[in-house]
């Protein structure tokens, strides 16, 4: 054998279905080169496969199995941040650098308030680590492992990076993870400090937001200041319709409340922000068309008999601070004062989080600004005076035990809920015990839906993986302001509704404009088990 022979590369094209024994009549002779005469590269052979089967359009298999499923490989393909047709992309290369660029000004402004030598040195250290994070978000780098810093969390964070994201950098992980892991780096820069470790950037932005937000929080003060009571010349059934009527408006109210999102609203007027946060019935109604996947009547038939069990305990995973917390405390007032719950679970994080999502601090700021504070000092006697009335009395749900706040380290992992079951079976069990689980907000929303780009028409049960389908998972309802990508719960029709919006109203998944209220059955009073 000629040992310096190489087969001849092959060039497939297709034809217009021209025989080869036609083709090759077609083409001149070659001249015969014997062997020992080939000294030079063989000729390009070109075969026609005119009467080969066409090719076909072959689609990637999905959802993903179950088994194939993992925080770098959602059930449908991830958002990431080089993805330069989602919102994915415009938050890592522009809304996260410009988010902590405010964050890296407040702090700034903070150490410009200090007169205590320590104090100082020990900021300014703070600052040169945000300054560090703030040339990795820019310059794209490696994610690398959260520093010990004593949070509960640590441990979670870096399994994750360790078996999922070695390698990976803040534009190809996916999206949701890199911009968690971008707030835990945040929150590094001042835990590992002296002094500054409980220090949140954002504070200032949420008190100011909800010292704008006049209009709204009286419009719901001055109605239900008072205990709510049912007239009594109402017939009983009569009272049972005044009350549905009521649940699905404060309903649609803790839903619209969520529009106030600081992390998306950065530079939004006050003109801007009444208008979002318009309370009005009128308003309300005209909304209730922009709730695209609407199970609000699924939802009362689920709360309306919780009145009857000796439990009787709802949940909210709360969202943002201020006034979105505000609506959340009006909706689960009604729901403790109509007998609909006894007690009232309200899960935040432990940490500043996404700008303005809840934490202790802000929890406690509110309540007492309510009660004992001067924000708004062009609001009338009265006006005051039913603030005052309304937060004495959430005050004292809290001393009673039928508020509750709590903060589990999960909330603040770069873990989506389809992993709550394995990673902190402890809060899985704790929420199965619940009558209902209400997520609250876009983020909750992503992380119930593995924030991936699952079909519109996908059922929310399915979209939400063990949340639901997991013995013992507790019923929930997801009420969601669409502000991100991922849409899924919009029935059978769904696929077509996205896609006449795609061209009808491009960007209508990041307005705001439109909602979802979902629900899903769970498999309550199962036992919960673990592998």
């Amino acid at each position: 054998m000629n040992t310096d022979y190489f087969p001849p590369t092959l060039a497939i094209h297709p034809v217009d279905h021209i025989s080869m024994a036609e083709t090759a009549l077609q083409q001149p002779m070659e001249p015969i080169i014997l062997p020992t005469l080939m000294a030079r590269a063989p000729s390009r052979v070109t075969l026609h496969l005119g009467h080969l089967p066409s090719k076909k359009d072959i689609k990637a298999p999905w959802p993903r199995t179950p088994s194939r499923v993992d925080p770098n490989n959602p059930p449908w393909p991830a958002y990431r941040g080089y993805h330069e047709y989602s919102f994915a992309h415009a938050t890592m290369g522009v809304r996260l650098p410009t988010i902590l660029g405010k964050a890296i000004d407040d702090a700034s402004r903070t150490l410009n308030e200090q007169y205590a030598e320590d104090k100082i040195v020990d900021l300014v250290e703070c600052l040169e680590r945000m300054d560090a994070l703030m040339a990795d978000l820019s310059g794209n780098a490696k994610l690398r492992p959260i520093v010990d810093d004593g949070e509960g969390d640590v441990a979670l964070w870096n399994k994750e990076i360790a078996k999922f994201f070695q390698g990976k950098d803040f534009m190809n992980a996916p999206w949701l993870f890199a911009e968690a892991y971008k707030y835990r780096r945040l929150h590094e820069c001042f835990s590992v400090s002296k002094y500054w470790h409980h220090y949140d950037v954002f504070y200032r932005q949420k008190c100011d937001t909800f010292s704008r937000s006049t209009d709204a929080v009286f419009e719901l003060s001055m109605r239900f200041a008072d205990p709510f009571k049912q007239p009594d010349n109402m017939s009983d059934k009569e009272k049972a319709e005044s009350e549905r009527l009521m649940f699905l408006e404060l309903t649609q109210v803790c839903l619209w409340g969520n529009s106030t999102d600081l992390s998306l609203l950065i530079n939004m007027t006050e003109e801007q922000i009444k208008s979002l946060q318009s309370t009005g019935g009128d308003h309300l109604a005209a909304t209730e068309k922009n709730i695209l996947g609407n199970h609000l009547n699924q939802l009362w038939e689920t709360v309306k008999v919780l009145r009857e069990k000796t439990g009787g305990r709802i949940d909210f995973v709360l969202d943002n601070a201020g006034f979105e917390l505000y609506c959340d405390f009006v909706y689960a007032d009604f729901l403790i004062q109509t007998g609909l719950a006894k007690q009232i679970r309200f899960h935040g994080k432990r940490y500043p989080w996404f700008v303005s999502d809840v934490t202790r601090k802000d929890w406690d700021w509110l309540l007492n600004t309510m009660v004992y504070g001067h924000l708004f000092p062009k609001a009338s006697e009265a006006e005051r005076e039913s603030l005052r009335r309304l937060g004495a009395r959430w005050k004292q749900y809290e001393k009673d035990g039928r508020w509750q706040y709590e903060q589990h380290p999960f909330w603040c992992t770069g873990y989506t809920f389809w992993d709550l079951h394995s990673e902190a079976p402890d809060l899985f069990l704790h929420l199965s015990r619940s009558d209902l689980v209400y997520f609250k907000g876009d983020l909750n929303h992503r992380k119930l839906t593995y924030d991936c780009a699952a079909p519109a028409s996908i059922p929310f049960d399915i979209a939400i993986g063990p949340m639901a389908s997991a013995a013992g998972a507790p019923k929930i309802c997801s009420l969601r302001t669409i502000k991100s990508d991922v849409v899924v719960g919009l029935g059978d029709n769904g696929d077509a509704i996205a896609e006449r919006l795609d061209k009808e109203e491009p960007g209508w998944k990041i307005s705001g404009k439109y909602a979802v209220v979902l629900l899903s059955e769970g498999r309550p009073g199962e036992k919960v088990r673990f592998a």
